[in-house]
Parts: structure tokens; C-alpha cells; sequence
């Protein structure tokens, strides 16, 4: 890992990866490469090409018209200097409205300097290094600081870029991108994440144009219908093989992530807040500082890119106490009671539980104020002595007595508007005085701009973490921002950024403060699923979907990104509450395998004959529990195009895999050997898989022998066949 200057060519590498840049001759920034790690002594000056023929183009030299910032590829891109693609930042400042940032110095750092306020990735000295460049806009004395962190181990850079108002009047910030990169080939296709509730990070392929491609959100959340991802693959890469280059943002709120082609087949790739909206204003003196992005590139396809963010997250963003601890199999008591319970049917709940082998028992909505639907009691975070007479500590000590954990729901930043806080404070509410407002779920938002309101929140969930002991909490998000207008702020273009810092000023306070607390991110579902909550919340709920059928595919794409321990993913009672389909539960527990295991459902409503399959289900996932953490996840067959659905995940010495196999739809006359070819296994190694024994390299090039399925011929020697199969297979190197 090092980050090498040679007369301006910043050249940062690691042995996996480089990226290079240079300063310009007008002394603005310009791209050369990224991709596959070069040579660390060569000068790469020469990637650099501007010769195309631009009659049309302003350019900078009166003796050198080919200089047009039109067709060179730069680094952090200005408005108004000629380049007529989208800009990196724009901003005002009384008359003047056009930037000129040139490069003026930069320091060299070990690790990674920590973003104030803001959640991002993080390293030692010995685990990456960083480059800060100071530009400077020579006409008003404006800084630009752009950092880029190489890691030492993954093949990531993360960017990130702050605006420092060294002037002597008032600046207004009314776009301002974490990353900007000009890829050379347009010739790939854009792959992204996107969907709505219940069927969230759907995987959508489109080639790339001349023209801007985009996903984005202005929802006030990063939403469920665009994840704050894209990848950019060569046209012939697949999951396991060719060029994939992926990006993310590492924010929670308001994003825009977007590729620009030009007319010379340049890609610009940008993510950052997105500029509707948003308007940030500096005094003198004043600074504004952008979230992280992160950027991957993989030479060996989709699932190499995946890894790589896996990896990132788990060693460089989830915080240190989360990284190997296991997380408890929960049960949560919502689709099984909804809101009709008393301590009496909570304590038989969780004992149940208990006995099946569940080790967290969460409390979900429902246990505060006069709650008994969703149109109440929002904010007040006081338990409700009608449904708990004895209090919630008392409840809690009784769930710990009956040895488990406990965890309860909140959902923090809402306000019913009948509810005791809003009578007293209806102006915490966000929204314009006086004015209609719109509802969502029967509820408003608190305004988390106003840090009166942050400190309210915070101490009440304190004092209830304090009086229970608490060992988890959900923490939930179930409507979008509208009618945005806080009346504390002079500029309300300030926000929608100051309100996601608000969340994450709780965040940080919480899990400063009890760092053994687990936190659950959820938002209607996955609708706030992003690397950001990641840094406090190292799991989250991936979808209220919780039908095995639609979870195939809403776990397979939240991998594309996120790691596999960090997908809340549970069995559920059937008919599902959000399809009416019955699956089997063998089918819902082999899904839910693949994520952080739990239960959603009543288990008194369980079978005998169910009873001990959940209780070998639960069993069986405890076994193999440290290799879900760990271990490298490896997609096989897509559910977004067959009727089929398999991934695996290896060990980090090849010697421990399993992997899930998954057939929706029956098939008539179905065929009788076929098989799956593995990935990830040492070639010279011995698996035992059941009752057989087979090398490495016959599972990955001829395959493992899946299931005989029923066809009314073979009845002796099938398995169950029909729709919903499924299969878990365990394997374990011999010697």
C-alpha cells in the first residue's frame, strides 16, 4: 500500500488496485486510471488525451485549442470553465457564480482521518493511507479539500470532499458531489438496485448511452425504491468473471447517483446529496463537509466486486464490537400479536421461544403510550400500564429470567399527532405552521434539525435502555419526509442534511453510551437500508416482504452491496402477511439461513411436529453461525432469471461451505442429474456433503448432484418435488 508523487501524478496502489491523477496544465485536477493495480514507477502521463477534434469546444490556450476541459477526463469537475457535462460542485457567492479550482498543495497521512458528524469507513495507521489535495479558487480565496483513502487490503478508495470558505463574504453550496470519476469506455452496462415496500433491491441491467442515467432519491431516506449503489460492468462480465467497477454513497438521506456519457463515449460517474433541495450557506470561516462515497473495482465479476464491499463493511465500517460477535437468533412478537398483548401472553411467548432454542425475545410496537393501532402515542416513550401494569422493567426482568435477551421497537423520529408530546410541542412536528400537511402511516416527523428535539428523544430512550437493561432495539422509519420546513433554520435549504445529522447525532449518542446495545436499523422494511446505519446498526431489516419466494430475490440483490450478516432475514408465519402464499417452513428456514436467523410468528401456534423442526432449524443455524459472519458469499444462479436460485459461502481456508439451492416452480418431467457447480473450494480437497465424498475440483467443474425431484416415475428414489424446494447442503473438508 502507498501512495506515490512524481512531479503531480498522485499514483495510489496496493498490488490489487491503482488510481491515478494528475494536475492539469491549467492546475486543475485530471483523471488517468483506475483499475487493476500497474506498475508503482511508471509516469502515466501519457493516459492523458485531449487531441480530439473540438471546433465546437472553448478552450483554455489560444495556442493549444485541442486544452478543452469539454473532453479531458477530470477529477472533481467545475461549471463554467468550458466542460458542459454536470459539475462536482456548484456555488454562488454575491455575482460570481463560477469556480476555478486549482491545485495549491496536499499533505500525505497514515489511515484514515475520521469525517466529523458524518458515519464513514475507518482504518489504523498500518491499515490504510490517505491523500488530502487543497485547491483553490484563485479569485476568492474558496478551498476545496478532496481526501482519497487507499485501503491496504481491499480494493476500494473511498473519497470524500469539503468546501472551506476562506473568503470574506457569504457563500451559498447548491451542489456538491463525494465522488466524481471520468471512466474512458461508455461501453458497459449499469447495474442498480431498485424496487418499492415489499419487494425492495430488485437487480435492474440497462446499457449505458449517450446521455445521463440516474438513480436517486429526494424522499428524505435513501429509500426503498433506489439503494445508493451502482456498478458499471464491461459488457461481457459475469458474477464471476470481467471488469466491474461499483459505487456507493455512505449516507442515509437525500442521494443522487448518476452516469453521464458524453459525446466521445466518456463515463461520468457522480454520487453525492442530491442538489434539489439542498442549498448550504458559509460565512467567512465557515466549512461544509460532504459525506463518503466508496468506489470497487473487480477484475472478476460481479461477485468480485460484492466481496470486496463485504469485506469493506465488515473490517472497516461495522464497529469493532459487532465484528465477530454473534448475533442472537430473535423472535419478535409482531406478526404474531400485532397490538393485542398483555405481559401474561408475552411471558408465555417468550418462554415458548425459549424452549424451541431462540435467544432474544423483541418486544415490537406497541408497549407505549395509549398504543393499541397506528394512529396514537408516537413520541410518547412511556410504557403503557394498561397492556404492562407492572412496568417494562418488569417485563424485561421476567423474559431475562425466563434466559433471554431482550430487545424492544422504537421508532424515534415520529410524532402522532394524538399524543401528549405533540399537544405540548406541536411545533417539533416538520412542516410550516398553520398549513395542511400530509400524513404517512398515520403519522408526522419530528424535526431532528432542532437539537432540542435530538436531546428529548435521546433522553427518554436512555431511560428506558437504563431501566430494562436492554440488549437490542429495533429502531424503525416508517414514512418519508414531507412538507420539508423546520422554523429554527434561516435557510431551509440546510434541512434534509441537517435532519439526517440529527439522526445520527442520536445514533452516535446511543451507541456511544451503550455499546453493548444491538441496533436494528429498519424503515418500513429495508427503505433505509445504506452503508451509513451500517456504522451504527450492523444489521438491518431487509424487507417487511417476508415471504421465502420474494426473499430470494430481495437477498440476492442486497448482496450485490451489503454483507450477508448484516440482512435481517426471518421465518415467518403462513399465509405470509404480505403475499398469502404458504411456503414450507423447511423453504423459509433454508432462505432465512443466509442473514441474521429469527422468527416471526407465534410459537404456540406450532405444531408438535413443528416444533422440533424449528428447534433443529434453530440447531442447525447456531452450527454454521460463524461461517455467515465470516465467511465469503458467492451468488450462483439468479432469481431474476430463472425459475432457480442458489449461493454459497466459504470458509476463508476453503475447508467449511455451505449452500443453498432453491426451486420456486415445479417442473414436469423434470430431469434427473442435474447439478450445481460450486464455486470458491480448494481443487485438492475432500468434502464429505452428507453421506459422500468429493474433491474440490469435481464440485466446481462438474457439480454438486442436487435433489431427485418427484415426477410420478421415480417415486422410490425422488425427493419431495412441486413447487417451493429447496436445499441446504453443508460441507466440510476431510483432509
Amino acid at each position: 500500500m502507498s501512495i506515490l508523487v512524481n512531479q503531480q501524478q498522485f499514483h495510489l496502489t496496493n498490488g490489487k488496485i491503482s488510481y491515478v491523477f494528475h494536475v492539469l496544465k491549467n492546475a486543475q485536477l485530471g483523471h488517468l486510471y483506475f483499475g487493476k493495480a500497474l506498475r508503482p514507477d511508471r509516469d502515466y502521463t501519457h493516459f492523458e488525451k485531449y487531441h480530439n477534434p473540438t471546433p465546437a469546444s472553448c478552450h483554455t490556450y489560444e495556442d493549444d485549442p485541442a486544452f478543452s476541459l469539454e473532453t479531458i477526463r477530470q477529477e472533481y469537475p467545475v461549471y463554467g470553465k468550458g466542460d458542459f457535462r454536470e459539475p462536482a460542485i456548484l456555488m454562488s457567492q454575491e455575482q460570481k457564480s463560477v469556480a476555478n479550482f486549482v491545485y495549491k498543495s496536499h499533505d500525505i497521512l497514515e489511515g484514515k482521518p475520521p469525517i466529523s458528524g458524518l458515519p464513514a469507513t475507518y482504518a489504523a495507521s498500518s491499515e490504510a493511507e490517505t491523500v488530502l489535495i487543497v485547491l483553490e479558487d484563485v479569485y476568492s480565496g474558496v478551498e476545496l479539500h478532496l481526501s482519497y483513502t487507499i485501503f491496504a487490503n481491499e480494493a476500494v478508495i473511498a473519497r470524500n470532499s469539503r468546501v472551506v470558505n476562506k473568503s470574506t463574504t457569504a457563500l451559498s453550496v447548491e451542489r456538491m458531489m463525494s465522488l466524481s470519476i471520468d471512466l474512458p469506455d461508455a461501453e458497459m452496462d449499469l447495474l442498480h438496485l431498485s424496487g418499492t415496500w415489499s419487494r425492495e433491491r430488485h437487480v435492474k441491467t440497462r446499457p449505458l448511452e449517450q446521455g445521463i442515467q440516474s438513480i436517486s432519491s429526494i424522499r428524505g431516506a435513501s429509500s426503498h425504491h433506489h439503494n445508493p449503489f451502482l456498478a458499471l460492468k464491461a459488457k461481457d462480465a459475469t458474477e464471476h468473471t470481467g471488469e466491474v467497477f461499483g459505487f456507493q454513497f455512505v449516507y442515509s438521506g437525500n442521494f443522487l447517483a448518476q452516469t453521464e456519457v458524453d459525446h466521445y463515449g466518456v463515463a461520468r460517474v457522480q454520487l453525492g446529496i442530491h442538489p434539489i433541495g439542498f442549498e448550504w450557506n458559509l460565512a467567512p470561516g465557515e466549512a461544509f463537509q460532504s459525506p463518503e462515497a466508496v468506489m470497487v473495482y473487480s477484475g472478476e465479476g460481479l461477485n468480485g466486486m460484492s466481496q470486496t464491499f463485504h469485506q469493506l463493511y465488515r473490517n472497516q465500517l461495522i464497529r469493532e464490537q459487532w465484528k465477530t460477535a454473534e448475533r442472537p437468533v430473535l423472535i419478535n412478537n409482531w406478526e404474531a400479536t400485532y397490538f393485542d398483548f398483555n405481559e401474561e401472553k408475552l411471558i408465555h411467548f417468550a418462554k415458548e421461544a425459549k424452549e424451541l432454542g431462540v435467544e432474544l425475545f423483541v418486544l415490537d410496537d406497541g408497549w407505549f403510550g395509549k398504543r393499541n393501532d397506528d394512529r396514537t402515542s408516537l413520541g410518547d416513550w412511556f410504557v403503557d400500564r394498561e397492556k404492562l401494569p407492572a412496568g417494562i422493567a418488569s417485563l424485561a426482568s421476567k423474559v431475562k429470567q425466563a434466559g433471554l435477551k431482550f430487545g424492544l421497537w422504537f421508532e424515534p423520529e415520529m410524532i402522532s399527532v394524538d399524543s401528549d408530546l405533540y399537544r405540548e410541542h406541536p411545533e417539533w412536528a416538520v412542516g410550516v405552521p398553520e398549513e395542511n400537511y400530509t400524513l404517512g402511516r398515520n403519522q408526522r416527523v419530528l424535526d431532528y434539525t432542532n437539537p432540542i428535539v435530538v436531546d428529548t428523544i435521546f433522553e427518554r430512550m436512555r431511560a428506558i435502555i437504563q431501566e430494562t437493561d436492554l440488549d437490542y432495539i429495533k429502531w424503525d422509519m416508517n414514512r418519508n419526509i414531507t412538507e420539508a420546513y423546520s422554523a429554527g433554520l434561516d435557510h431551509q435549504g440546510e434541512f434534509f442534511h441537517r435532519y439526517i445529522l440529527g439522526v445520527y447525532d442520536l445514533y452516535e449518542r446511543l451507541t456511544s453510551e451503550f455499546p453493548n446495545v444491538l441496533f436494528e436499523s429498519c424503515a418500513g422494511g429495508g427503505g433505509r437500508f445504506d452503508p451509513a446505519l451500517l456504522y451504527y446498526a450492523p444489521q438491518a431489516w431487509a424487507s417487511d416482504d417476508t415471504d421465502a419466494v420474494e426473499r430470494l430475490k430481495i437477498q440476492y440483490g442486497t448482496s450485490m452491496a451489503y454483507p450477508i450478516y448484516s440482512i435481517g432475514s426471518h421465518v415467518s408465519a403462513v399465509p405470509n402477511h404480505q403475499t398469502l402464499r404458504s411456503t414450507p417452513l423447511s423453504l423459509r428456514a433454508d432462505v432465512a439461513y443466509f442473514g441474521t436467523f429469527g422468527y416471526e410468528l407465534d410459537p404456540s401456534s406450532l405444531s408438535n411436529e413443528e416444533k422440533e423442526i424449528v428447534k433443529e432449524q434453530i440447531r442447525r443455524y447456531k452450527s454454521f453461525r460463524p461461517l455467515v459472519r465470516d465467511g465469503s458469499f458467492i451468488r450462483l444462479q439468479s432469481p431474476f432469471e430463472g425459475n432457480e436460485t442458489a449461493w454459497m459461502i466459504v470458509s476463508s481456508d476453503q475447508k467449511e461451505a455451505i449452500v443453498g439451492w432453491y426451486k420456486a416452480s415445479s417442473t414436469p418431467n423434470p430431469r434427473t442429474n442435474q447439478v450445481l457447480k460450486l464455486k470458491g473450494l480448494h481443487h485438492d480437497l475432500a468434502y464429505q456433503v452428507e453421506s459422500r465424498t468429493y474433491y474440490g475440483d469435481e464440485l466446481m467443474q462438474n457439480g454438486l448432484p442436487l435433489p431427485i425431484e418427484f415426477n410420478g416415475a421415480n417415486e422410490a428414489f425422488a425427493e419431495r418435488g412441486g413447487d417451493f424446494q429447496s436445499k441446504v447442503f453443508y460441507l466440510k473438508a476431510l483432509y
